[in-house]
């Protein structure tokens, strides 16, 4: 692990490097983390963040005394925080209480069984057994391989810019060595034979916006990733860290803008200077980094110009993520056979999959997540109550689907489904209070293209190179952190892309 964050971590040797002006555009985990590598390392910079709150898709409802996640619901590879805080000249757990989680999770089938994924080998390995005795040893062969890549792919390969084609040819070779032209499922199902261990082994690249099906099989490293260094919560929820990570950067001396939004980027000629707010404000930087919605930052930030055609419209040219649609039910009792994270697999994995990636349409089956915080902390809820996080996987709009007509039928619809499928009876009667978030609030409220959840949608040809990168090839002074950006999504991705487009722009104002 030490290999990812080896270089340019000391707050001295940055300092002597780093000077200028710089502004941050976005308040997610991406663009905080920036912004406090950035001011440790002796920029002047400023977090602009339209909402009224930082945090991005990591932000949280407070409603009726329930606490409810909004977004993110866990933290894997800690130590991607750890150096955060170091680089900062702090310790994390002054600042923060993470708790591991045992289990990580449950897998329901539609058969009625399940699957407790606990992350150590015996454990995880009698839960194997249950399923197909003679998949255990595929187990060991299937960690043994994705070690391998997790070495190459993450430890080594994820913490570079990769900003020419050559970068990327230079590791092609080696890539197909590893496998990555094959997908997830296909990789997964050389060690499994049973069916529901597939499953259990590929769903991963949903909880960054991949399809099992076509994503990289460098995607298939999350199982080891999360045995290595464990599956977190953050008591009093994940916004927690997204405060702990404002209160470093305002230690540090960093400022923060709140509900002002940005309106378009402030260019002299094609070099960015600042940007300009929805307010007339103008703010003057050296470099500007957009922890924005990559879409979202280069098809409406941008000057109406004919000298930024080429870039609207490679961004056009993306296949975007899946969306979701988010129930959050604040409930007067609890279900006590729900773990802290539980997920429900659908009836038939691989054409729901298909249905939310490349249907028109709602699908007709459903895959849900559910997040119940109070197993860890009871703080989320009133006492004996639930603070519920629904999560369903569905198509962007890109897919014909009016969701202002639609979405009430697709609640209740999911509230039967648990009431009868998954044992939650009498939940309908329970919601003592209940908000919604659906593809419509990714594209309003977020500023997310298409409403995607994920951004650009991780496969191998929109990986490393393919994506855009974390310094603008065409725009000078541009830069781009978070989910639309190498390496991708999730937090451990967008903490490594904070940790790269620093760099960049440090060692960019440095030559200045």
């Amino acid at each position: 692990m030490t290999q990812i964050l080896s270089n340019h971590t000391s707050p001295a040797n940055l300092q002597s490097h780093c000077k200028g002006k710089t502004i941050v555009i976005g308040g997610g985990f991406g663009g905080l983390a920036a912004a406090i590598r950035l001011q440790a390392a002796g920029c002047q910079t400023t977090l602009v963040e339209a909402r009224e709150r930082l945090g991005g898709r990591a932000y949280q409802l407070k409603q009726d005394g329930f606490t409810f996640d909004m977004g993110p619901s866990l933290i894997t590879a800690p130590h991607l925080l750890r150096d955060l805080w170091t680089v900062a000249g702090r310790n994390l757990e002054n600042d923060l209480q993470l708790v591991p989680l045992r289990p990580f999770y449950r897998i329901y089938f539609h058969d009625g069984r399940y699957f407790d994924y606990w992350g150590s080998a015996a454990e995880d390995e009698m839960e194997i057994a249950k399923f197909e005795p003679r998949d255990v040893q595929g187990y060991r062969n299937f960690l043994a391989d994705t070690q391998r890549i997790y070495q190459r792919a993450f430890a080594e390969l994820a913490d570079q810019p990769f900003l020419t084609m050559g970068s990327f040819l230079r590791v092609l070779p080696e890539l197909v060595r590893l496998g990555a032209q094959r997908s997830v499922y296909s990789f997964v199902s050389r060690y499994f034979h049973d069916p529901h261990l597939r499953m259990v082994f590929s769903f991963h690249p949903l909880f960054i916006g991949g399809n099992p099906f076509r994503a990289s099989s460098i995607y298939s490293i999350v199982p080891y990733l999360e045995r290595l260094g464990g599956v977190h919560f953050t008591m009093g929820g994940m916004y927690a860290l997204v405060e702990a990570m404002e209160r470093l950067f305002r230690s540090l001396g960093g400022e923060v803008r709140c509900g002002m939004p940005v309106k378009q980027l402030h260019f002299q000629e094609r070099q960015v200077k600042g940007v300009l707010l929805e307010d007339g404000t103008t703010l003057e930087a050296d470099a500007v980094v957009a922890n924005s919605d990559a879409a979202n930052t280069f098809l409406n930030l941008l000057p109406a110009s004919q000298a930024f055609k080429t870039d609207t419209s490679r961004m056009k040219h993306y296949r975007y993520s899946m969306s979701c649609f988010l129930l959050y039910l604040g409930l007067n009792r609890q279900y006590p056979h729900l773990r802290h994270h539980t997920i429900i697999m659908p009836d038939n994995y691989k054409k729901l999959i298909h249905d939310i990636f490349d249907g028109q349409g709602l699908p007709d089956d459903l895959a849900l997540y559910l997040h119940a915080p109070t197993r860890t902390d009871p703080s989320m809820a009133p006492e004996g109550g639930e603070s519920l996080y629904v999560l369903a996987p569905v198509p962007n709009l890109a897919h014909g689907i009016d969701w202002a007509r639609e979405a009430p039928a697709y609640r209740n619809k999911i509230i039967r489904f648990l009431e009868q499928e998954v044992g939650l009876e009498g939940l309908e009667a329970s919601i003592v209070t209940e908000q919604s978030f659906t593809p419509l609030n990714f594209a309003s409220d977020l500023r997310s293209h298409l409403g995607a959840a994920f951004s650009i949608e991780p496969t191998l040809f929109q990986s490393a190179y393919f994506r855009p990168h974390n310094r603008s090839s065409s725009i000078d002074g541009l830069y781009l952190v978070g989910a639309g950006t190498h390496p991708g999504a999730g937090i451990p991705g967008v903490l490594l892309s904070a940790n790269i487009t620093s760099r960049l722009v440090i060692q960019d104002l440095a030559k200045v």
